[in-house]
Parts: C-alpha cells; sequence; structure tokens
C-alpha cells in the first residue's frame, strides 16, 4: 500500500521535550501510577485520548473570530444548527459544554426509575448517567466483540437475538431506549454495519422503542462502511454518514471528537417532546439552550470541524495513521485488538502480561510502563475502568486493554514509530512487570482520579524490606 501523506499543510507547532527515564519516574509516583493524574508537561507523546486534543483547522480558527457572544439567540448557535441540518439530517439540535452533558440530559429525558437500557457494549460515562437515572444497562453486542483476537468486520453490531431476549424479558415498555455507539470505544473502536442498523431499527419500530445513538465517532464508522460493506465502496462518507443517522431518532455528540474541538457537544433529535424536555434542562445543568455551556466561538469552530470531520481523504489519513502504528506492533508480536479501529490502537493487555491476574491490574500496569520507558502516555482500559457493580464487587470485563488514542491532525508517523518502539521495549521485557493494587479508589469513574502503588512495594512493606523504585524495576 502506498504511503498516505497528511492532507495539510503545518502552519504552528508546539516544542515538545522528551524527559529522563528519573524525571518520568519522579512524575509517575506523583501521580499515583494513573496516566490521568499525570501533569502534561511530564508527557512527551500524549495518546491519553482524542477527546478535544484535535488540531482546528485555518477555517475553525477563522470561524472563533466571527463567533457571536451574545447571552441569547446568537447567530454562532444558528450555524451550529445549520450545519447538523445538513450533515446530519436531524432538524433539533440542543448544544452542551461536551458529550458528557448530553448523556446527562437524555438519560433524565427518557429514563424511568427501574427502566432498562440497552447498547452495544458500555461506554464508562454513558453507563454511569443511565444508572443515576434510575436505569439498569444491559450488553446486546456480538459476542466476537469481547474477544480480541476475533477479526469480525463490524465487531461493533447489536446481537439482535440478545436484544429480542431482553424484550420478551422485561416487555418492550420497561426499555427506556436501545442506545448504538457508533464506534464501539470500549471494544477497540470497532464499527457497526449499516445492514445491522437497518435491523435495530426494524426491531425498534415493531415494538416502539427509542433508537439513539452515542455517535461520537460516526465519520469513522462511516468509513468502515464504505471499506468494509458490500454496496458502500466509492459512496462518499458525508452521503454514508446521512443514511446512517436516517436511521436514529436522536444521536448524543461529544464534538471533541469527530468534530474536531477542544470542547463542546449537542443533542441531536427529531421529537419536538424531547428538544423542550432537553432546553428545560440545559437551563439549569449547562446553560441557555442557545449556547448549552459554550462560547460563541466554541459553537462556531463545531459547525466547521463537522463538516471536514467527514472529508474522505482525512479520515484515509487518519485511520491510515492509527493502522500504521497497530501493523508495526503486530510485526512485532504484540498482542492488539484485531482488527484495528478508527480511533486508537487497543493492546490486550492481558495477554501482554499474561503472568499477572485481572486483579493485579494489567492495563492499568502497563500504561505506567509504556510512560516509564519513553513518556507516552497511555489509557487503561478493564477491570479498573468497568468499576463496581452494585453490590460493591469489581466488574470483570473479558477485555483487559491499553488504549492508544491518536488524536486528530496532530502528530505525524514518525510520533507513531517512537510508541511503537517503546511498547515493543517493553513488551521484550514484559516478565519483569509486576502488578499495581489501589491506595485511593474513587467511588465513581474510578480510572479518572484513583491512585495506585507497586504491588512489589506492597509485598516489600509486609516483610521489612526496602521498597523498590518501580513496579517494573
Amino acid at each position: 500500500m502506498p504511503a498516505i501523506a497528511e492532507p495539510y499543510r503545518i502552519k504552528m507547532v508546539e516544542p515538545i521535550t522528551m524527559t529522563t527515564r528519573e524525571q518520568r519516574e519522579a512524575a509517575i509516583r506523583a501521580a499515583g501510577y494513573n496516566t490521568f493524574l499525570l501533569r502534561s508537561d511530564d508527557v512527551y507523546i500524549d495518546l491519553l485520548t482524542d477527546s478535544g486534543t484535535s488540531a482546528m483547522s485555518d477555517r475553525q480558527w477563522s470561524a472563533m473570530m466571527m463567533g457571536d457572544e451574545a447571552y441569547a439567540g446568537a447567530r454562532s448557535f444558528d450555524h451550529l444548527v445549520e450545519s447538523v441540518r445538513e450533515n446530519y439530517g436531524f432538524p433539533l439540535v440542543c448544544p452542551t459544554h461536551q458529550g458528557r452533558g448530553a448523556e446527562h440530559l437524555i438519560s433524565k429525558i427518557l429514563i424511568t426509575p427501574g427502566q432498562h437500557v440497552p447498547g452495544n457494549m458500555y461506554f464508562t460515562t454513558t453507563r454511569v448517567h443511565q444508572e443515576l437515572a434510575g436505569g439498569t444497562f444491559h450488553d446486546v453486542i456480538i459476542d466476537e466483540a469481547h474477544d480480541p483476537s476475533s477479526r469480525h468486520p463490524f465487531k461493533g453490531n447489536v446481537d439482535l437475538d440478545k436484544f429480542q431476549a431482553l424484550i420478551d424479558e422485561v416487555g418492550a415498555d420497561q426499555i427506556a431506549y436501545i442506545n448504538v455507539a457508533v464506534t464501539v470505544n470500549m471494544a477497540g473502536g470497532q464499527p457497526v454495519s449499516m445492514a445491522n442498523i437497518r435491523a435495530v431499527r426494524e426491531i425498534c419500530d415493531r415494538y416502539g422503542i427509542i433508537l439513539w445513538s452515542d455517535a461520537t465517532r460516526l465519520a469513522e464508522n462511516a468509513w468502515f462502511i464504505q471499506e468494509r460493506e458490500d454496496g458502500y465502496a466509492g459512496r462518499p462518507v458525508a452521503e454514508i454518514v446521512r443514511e446512517m443517522l436516517s436511521h436514529f431518532d436522536g444521536i448524543t455528540m461529544s464534538g471533541k471528537k469527530d468534530c474536531l474541538v477542544n470542547i463542546g457537544g449537542f443533542l441531536a433529535m427529531r421529537d419536538e417532546a424531547i428538544l423542550t424536555k432537553a432546553r428545560e434542562l440545559v437551563v439549569v445543568y449547562e446553560g441557555m439552550p442557545t449556547y448549552g455551556g459554550l462560547a460563541g466561538r466554541d459553537l462556531d469552530a463545531m459547525a466547521v470541524g463537522l463538516r471536514e470531520a467527514l472529508d474522505d481523504d482525512y479520515l484515509t489519513h487518519r485511520i491510515g495513521q492509527v493502522r500504521y502504528l497497530g501493523e508495526r506492533l503486530q510485526a512485532a508480536g504484540v498482542p492488539i485488538v484485531e482488527p484495528i479501529g478508527g480511533h486508537a490502537v487497543f493492546i490486550d493487555a492481558a495477554a501482554f502480561l499474561d503472568h499477572l491476574s485481572q486483579d493485579e491490574l494489567p492495563a492499568q500496569t502497563l500504561a505506567a510502563e509504556i510512560f516509564l520507558d519513553s513518556g507516552v502516555r497511555s489509557m487503561e482500559r478493564g477491570i479498573v475502568s468497568a468499576g463496581r457493580d452494585a453490590d460493591g464487587n469489581n466488574r470483570h470485563p473479558k477485555l483487559e486493554l491499553v488504549r492508544l488514542t491518536i488524536p486528530r491532525r496532530v502528530y505525524t508517523n514518525s510520533h507513531m514509530d517512537v510508541v511503537a518502539d517503546s511498547v515493543i521495549r517493553v513488551f521484550q521485557r514484559r516478565r519483569e512487570i509486576q502488578g499495581l493494587t489501589f491506595v485511593y479508589e474513587s467511588p465513581t469513574l474510578r480510572f479518572f482520579t484513583s491512585r495506585f502503588e507497586p504491588l512489589v512495594a506492597e509485598a516489600a512493606l509486609e516483610e521489612g524490606r526496602p521498597e523498590p523504585a518501580l513496579a517494573g524495576a
């Protein structure tokens, strides 16, 4: 396959500096071995998330200069509504400060306590908002999604039999809505096929169930449909997005991903009654219905960015860069989730550190070790992210992953080579690495703020021996 060059020119740069091993040891220890708690100045290449970390275009910056900062009725809101209508096909929009705000609002609007919310694998903040609203989440994704080695082309698909079984068990009137993520983050950035979306729509129509979408990475999902699904080769991504979203009643959107902005999100829908409730709640939690906690310049940047994110050349390079990193790791024998997803390479930490049990937190451990090796920051997506169930017991997800998340339009493939070399070095000495244990556990969304210490340190203290400096030392 020929090399794919960046479909843009670079007009501005931000210097980054490689730190020493000693500096990184001090930094990760101060952060409690939690990469979320590292200072960005201590990070060399930041692959923690693709949320709000994109580089904006000259057109977005120009739009920001024209932002209307009126408290109510700003034209910047009109620009966002026009862009959503044109590109996504939804006539009604309620902005929020980010996707999490949209999740909060729709959960409060659609869920009656005691109801059930099926979805194609959980996402951390989505499930928390559903549970806080009194709902119970049910995973109805296909089984292949839980197998990192499966090469199913659409591992994000809803298992229609699981969905039907839940309807039969609890009754359609007890299902608040079904939430279909495109793509599925926790499964490794895996897409949902158009055929599956249509099939879910048919079931929803049969039973009168609302079909909602976490559409945060919808452009990447559409690109995979173009690549893998019969009948879509050669069709523009923008056209596929319109068809894909035509099947949904509404979406929650984190603009910080496929709208290419640093802050922002929205609800988009077709039902005036849902919009009315959203506007009633947004003034309590976010801001006026025409700005939702954002500045006018943020709305304008998002209006431009969501158009740019549907460009075929941009997406081919963006997903190609993720594949470049993934294929380098595969060639070295590093176990990763297959097929390689759209926004990140997910390392199979359970296979990488197969001498550690899941309760020894292999993904959290591996993320810390990669940072120690090179200053590359990544994220745990395993037992720590899964949290505890209603009885206080650790959930044990089948996937124990480290996510190397590629910001959009930020890094070059030379940076990806640095990342790959670091992961491969850690892989070569993986048998030396010991696990971690909690020293502070946040009661909600614990992966953000919990702190850890090396198990070898804990054992050494119990035996009265000097504490080793690091988990992998």
